[in-house]
């Protein structure tokens, strides 16, 4: 089975090797003293320290395994390549809710870098996919958990 591409920026693809980084030399090296301290208080299998410090431990391995993976199967979007005509990953969407006129400005980006706190969304999130390849000025319909809802594309750029 074939590994999933994972699109992602170049300030996306920083942040994703500074946290591997981070994982790799900062946080294994505090969760093995913690393990090692735990283990000095004596009988494991009732010590709440040394379980906290192994599920920890097995957080931070997972993450790494997911991390590397997504690195693996990087893409890189080059933004001076997004075209403004269409959405597209690496575009900044203005888009006004036709229901109460509201207007709202997304960054398009791969499921790896949204952050809805900071209007990062992902092409795969609904919004993400009702949008991308639409031009300036289609209304597209979104579905949602609350219903549907109507945005008209007021503007892209990058």
């Amino acid at each position: 089975m074939s590994e999933k591409e994972v699109l992602l920026t170049q300030e996306g693809l920083k942040k994703l090797e500074d946290e591997l980084e981070h994982l790799k030399s900062v946080k294994r090296r505090e969760v093995a003293e913690r393990i090692k301290v735990a283990i000095g208080y004596g009988d494991i299998s009732e010590n709440s320290e040394y379980e906290d410090a192994k599920n920890e431990q097995a957080f931070i391995e997972g993450r790494v395994i997911t991390l590397e993976k997504m690195l693996r199967n990087a893409r890189i979007v080059n933004l001076d390549e997004v075209d403004t005509s269409t959405v597209s990953v690496g575009s900044i969407v203005t888009l006004k809710d036709l229901e109460f006129g509201e207007l709202v400005e997304y960054t398009i980006v791969g499921t790896a870098e949204s952050d809805p706190f900071q209007n990062k969304i992902s092409n795969e999130s609904p919004v993400g996919k009702s949008i991308i390849g639409k031009q300036k000025g289609a209304k597209v319909d979104v579905t949602v958990p609350a219903g549907v809802i109507q945005y008209e594309i007021m503007d892209i750029k990058k």
